[in-house]
C-alpha cells in the first residue's frame, strides 16, 4: 500500500513539472515582448487625482508600516452587532473591548511559543472542547499566533521600475494553495496579468499560500522554482488549511504594510474567481476621494448566521460562538481601500482571530466603523444558470465564483473579443 502511494505522489509530481515546464517555455517566449500597455482612454490618476498634492493621495497613502495602537477604539456597531453571553469567542471579544477602553494592550507571543496553550485552560473555558473536531481544537491553540515566518518573499514586489513615479493603483492578493499551480497559471495569463492600464494603473499580483498538509506531496522544489520564475509567490511557515486563512490574511496586511504601503487598492479573493479587471478599474478610478478612501465593496451576506452542522467545513460550535454574524463580504473577492490598511492590521491584533477569513475581516472593519459596500458586480454565488454562457452578462460584472481554469480563460478571451457586440 505504501509503494502505491509513493508510486501516486511520484506520478503527481511529474505532472506538475511537465505543466510547468511548459508554462515556463510559454512565458518566456512571451517575456521577451514588450510590456503591454492598454490603450489610453481616460485622464491619468496623476491628472485625475494629482497624486502629489491632493487631499485624494493625503488620504489614501499609507505613511508608514508601524503597528500603532494610539487612540484605537472599537466601534458601538460591533458591540451592537455581537451578543454578550457565555459563549468562549464573546467573552474573549467583550474582555478586548474593556482592555482597548483602559488602552491595556496584550502583547502577542512570538511565533516559536504562541502554541504553548494549556489545554486544561481550554477545556476549564470550553466545557465540550474535546467533542470539538481535531481541526477546529487546533485552531484553538493558534489563536494567539499572529506573525509567522515567510518561506517564500517578494520584497521588492511594489518598487517601480520607472523612476519611481508609478505607485500600485491595484495590489491582487489571491489565496492559493501550493498544489494549484494550473489556477493561478490561468490567472496569470488572464485577470492577474501585471500590466498597466490607462497609461498609469499599475495593477501587480501575488498569490498567498500556506505550506503543503503533512499528508500531502511535497512540492517545495516545485515551488521554489515558480517564485523565481514569476516573482509572484508569498509562502508562510504554517499549513494551509480553511482554518488558517484568518491567519493568512493578517500575515498579509503584515507585509503590505511593510512591503507595500503606497497601494491605493487591495483586492483579495480566490484563485477560482473570474475579475472583469478593466471593469473594476473603472468602478474604481471614478471613486470619489471620500469613499474611495474608506472602500470595502464586494458581495455583502447581511443576515448570516453560524452552522451548526458539525459535518460543515464552516461549522461553528455554539459553546464558542453564539449569535449572528454582522454584516461581511463574501471572502471570494472583495476590494478595501489601501488607506484602512494600518487600521485594520491593528484592530486584528485585538479582536480576537475567528475561524472564517471573511467573516472575520468584516468584523474588524465594524470595530473600525466601516459598513461593507454591496456592488451588484460582485457575484461570489454566481450568475443565473441562463446567463452562466453569455458573455455580454460577464462582460458587464466585475467578479463571478467560481470558475475552473479553462473558464476564465475562455471568459477572457470572450469579453475581449473586438467580434463580440452586448
Amino acid at each position: 500500500m505504501r509503494a502505491f502511494q509513493s508510486l501516486i505522489a511520484m506520478v503527481l509530481l511529474a505532472s506538475l513539472l511537465l505543466i510547468f515546464l511548459s508554462t515556463l517555455h510559454l512565458e518566456k517566449t512571451h517575456s521577451h515582448r514588450p510590456e503591454q500597455r492598454e490603450i489610453r482612454t481616460h485622464k491619468t490618476a496623476a491628472e485625475k487625482y494629482n497624486t502629489t498634492t491632493t487631499p485624494f493621495t493625503k488620504q489614501m497613502s499609507i505613511t508608514s508600516p508601524r503597528h500603532e495602537f494610539l487612540d484605537l477604539s472599537i466601534s458601538h456597531g460591533l458591540t451592537q452587532a455581537i451578543p454578550q453571553n457565555k459563549a468562549f469567542w464573546n467573552r474573549l471579544l467583550y474582555s478586548a473591548v474593556e482592555r482597548v477602553e483602559k488602552q491595556d494592550f496584550v502583547q502577542h507571543p512570538l511565533w516559536s511559543n504562541c502554541r504553548q496553550v494549556n489545554q486544561e485552560r481550554l477545556k476549564t473555558n470550553i466545557h465540550d472542547f474535546t467533542s470539538y473536531p481535531s481541526v477546529f481544537q487546533d485552531f484553538l491553540t493558534g489563536m494567539n499566533c499572529r506573525s509567522p515566518p515567510l518561506v517564500v518573499n517578494q520584497p521588492n514586489k511594489c518598487l517601480s521600475s520607472d523612476a519611481g513615479d508609478d505607485p500600485t493603483f491595484l495590489l491582487f492578493a489571491i489565496k492559493s494553495r501550493p498544489g494549484n499551480f494550473e489556477q493561478r497559471q490561468s490567472v496569470r495569463e488572464t485577470w492577474g496579468r501585471e500590466r498597466v492600464f490607462q497609461t498609469d494603473l499599475r495593477v501587480r499580483t501575488l498569490f498567498l499560500l500556506g505550506k503543503s498538509s503533512p499528508n500531502e506531496p511535497d512540492i517545495g522544489a516545485l515551488l521554489s522554482l515558480e517564485a523565481e520564475t514569476y516573482k509572484d509567490i508569498l509562502q508562510w511557515d504554517f499549513n494551509e488549511s480553511l482554518l488558517n486563512l484568518t491567519l493568512k490574511m493578517t500575515a498579509f496586511l503584515q507585509w503590505t504594510l511593510k512591503n507595500c504601503p503606497h497601494v491605493f487598492f487591495l483586492f483579495s479573493g480566490d484563485d477560482d474567481v473570474f475579475v472583469n479587471t478593466p471593469a473594476l478599474l473603472s468602478y474604481l478610478q471614478a471613486l470619489e476621494p471620500s469613499k474611495a478612501s474608506e472602500l470595502f465593496v464586494g458581495h455583502v451576506i447581511s443576515t448570516a448566521v453560524p452552522l451548526r452542522d458539525s459535518k460543515s467545513k464552516y461549522y461553528i460550535p455554539l459553546s464558542f460562538y453564539d449569535g449572528p454574524y454582522p454584516s461581511y463580504i463574501g471572502g471570494g473577492g472583495f476590494v478595501i481601500s489601501g488607506s484602512l490598511l494600518p487600521r485594520l492590521y491593528s484592530i486584528s491584533h485585538v479582536i480576537p482571530f475567528f475561524p472564517i477569513d471573511d467573516v472575520y475581516t468584516g468584523m474588524c472593519l465594524k470595530a473600525l466603523g466601516v459598513s461593507p459596500e454591496p456592488h451588484p458586480g460582485f457575484q461570489t454565488f454566481d450568475v443565473t444558470e441562463q446567463g452562466r454562457e453569455n458573455l455580454c452578462v460577464h462582460k458587464g460584472l466585475i467578479l463571478i465564483h467560481q470558475r475552473s481554469p479553462s473558464e476564465l480563460k475562455k471568459l477572457w478571451k470572450g469579453i475581449h473579443s473586438p467580434l463580440l457586440t452586448c
